[in-house]
């Protein structure tokens, strides 16, 4: 697999969700109910030699310049994080984008459109719990609240927004906490309300190229992955996957991993829930961190044919009995709160070390928030530009959109490269490779609904 091509593999799981809504095409059809919409994807003029492109009054500024030295991999500390899948705010970024998949798909089947919405603020308060070797009870649920703005309303027609995100919300958790039963232990407040009538006519109507910017906001993306970023990637996945909780059912979803580079020598401090009604005592507790141990090394063997350094749970205390011990797989029972946006960034990874955006992309509608589709589209940008220019070893991208200006047609397309070609020599490629990305903005919103992209 290409770099560009792994850059867009990561994907969400929907093992528990409703079956994808529409084919990999640039059509909308067949599940979507009675009214059908089909569209052939964009394509629009290649730019020129200058330092801009675009059509008509709409001219996209690009800008070129080498990447700062030494790169990330040559620094001789680096600093790599991911919060797993079944961390509070990962649950709340997971929640916010399973709510505007389900008001996405919903919009599609009634009105073959994708209507305003934004629901990107979802704040879980952590409940209450009493956990011992061998079981538990939960004192207090987790409390979810779901704020943000959708179309409740479309001519006489009243929609059941909040329903709609209660049973959403429920989804996500069953589908990231193996050991949770939403039912039971969480309570979901929809707070969802219309959005303004400002930004709803900014936001438009139609599938078609050429809708407009509904905020004024930056996308970063950066390719490729250094070693470090690779393996805390791989290691949360694979210590988090169904198929590992499946196989050991001790270990729970809620699990951080930080990386650490010193010159050559690369480490890991990992916590990670495990779940007290599979561990009769401490002992099977310590045999689960062994096999949670297991699993990462092997992962890290895999990427770098070596075993390296890494700390489990470290504030654990075996004489005292202190351990990362939880009734449902997550430090939200009871430890911990969470919120959208305070965890991994568009690419999965937390990396202060690299350009980054702030924005919280899960949640965000994928038709007019440039907040979630930038994101992308940079990483997407930055990939191709590795994957297909020879001679580039590194590029970086960031997006500008101005609000009302089409999604296609940012302010500015800054890019970076680390590369010993003139950089004069590359703008028309890179220019051609960033309107071609670009131009497949209109029928992004086709990958979310497909579930071939996350964005935490």
């Amino acid at each position: 697999m290409g770099a560009g091509r792994a850059a867009r593999a990561r994907t969400v799981s929907s093992a528990a969700a409703p079956a994808p809504l529409v084919s990999p095409k640039c059509s909308v059809g067949g599940a979507a109910g009675p009214r059908v919409l089909r569209r052939r994807c964009a394509r629009r003029t290649l730019p020129g030699r200058g330092g801009a492109f675009g059509r008509g009054e709409a001219r996209v500024d690009l800008r070129i310049a080498p990447v700062r030295e030494p790169p990330v991999g040559g620094l001789e500390v680096e600093l790599v994080e991911r919060k797993g899948r079944g961390h509070p705010d990962t649950l709340c970024d997971a929640i916010a984008e399973e709510v505007s998949w389900s008001l996405t798909r919903l919009y599609l089947e009634r009105f073959a459109d994708v209507l305003h919405h934004n629901v990107d603020k979802v704040l879980l308060r952590g409940g209450a719990s009493r956990v011992w070797f061998g079981g538990g009870e939960m004192l207090e649920p987790i409390d979810i609240y779901l704020a943000g703005r959708a179309t409740t309303r479309v001519d006489e027609e009243e929609l059941e927004i909040g329903a709609l995100a209660v049973e959403a919300a429920n989804r996500a958790l069953a589908q990231n906490l193996h050991a949770l039963d939403p039912q039971r232990q969480v309570r979901v407040h929809p707070l969802i309300r219309p959005g303004s009538a400002a930004l709803v006519r900014v936001h438009g109507a139609g599938l078609q190229p050429g809708r407009r910017a509904n905020d004024t906001s930056i996308g970063v993306g950066f390719w490729p992955f250094t070693r470090l970023e690779q393996m805390v990637l791989a290691v949360e996945r694979r210590l988090t996957a169904p198929e590992t909780v499946k196989a050991f059912p001790a270990i729970g979803e809620d699990a951080k991993v930080m990386g650490l580079r010193r010159g050559s020598e690369l480490s890991l401090i990992v916590s990670c829930a495990a779940v007290a009604s599979h561990l009769p005592s401490a002992a099977a507790y310590e045999e689960a961190k062994e096999q949670m141990r297991r699993e990462c090394s092997a992962v890290a063997n895999e990427l770098l044919g070596r075993e390296v350094r890494i700390e489990l749970n470290a504030a654990d205390e075996p004489r005292t009995g202190a351990a990362f011990l939880t009734l449902t797989g997550t430090s939200a029972e009871a430890g911990d709160d969470g919120q959208t946006g305070r965890g991994n960034r568009a690419n999965g990874l937390i990396t202060p070390f690299r350009p980054t955006s702030l924005e919280a992309a899960a949640g965000k509608n994928p038709v007019t928030h440039v907040g979630k589709m930038y994101q992308v589209l940079a990483q997407r940008i930055a990939a191709a530009i590795v994957e297909r220019l020879e001679g580039v070893d590194g590029a970086e991208c960031c997006l500008l959109s101005r609000i009302g200006r089409p999604v296609e047609d940012p302010e500015l397309v800054d890019v970076k490269l680390s590369t010993r070609r003139r950089l004069e020599a590359l703008r028309l490629e890179v220019g051609r490779i960033a309107r071609e990305e670009l131009d497949r903005a209109s029928v992004l919103y086709l990958d979310f609904l497909n579930r071939r992209l996350a964005v935490f």
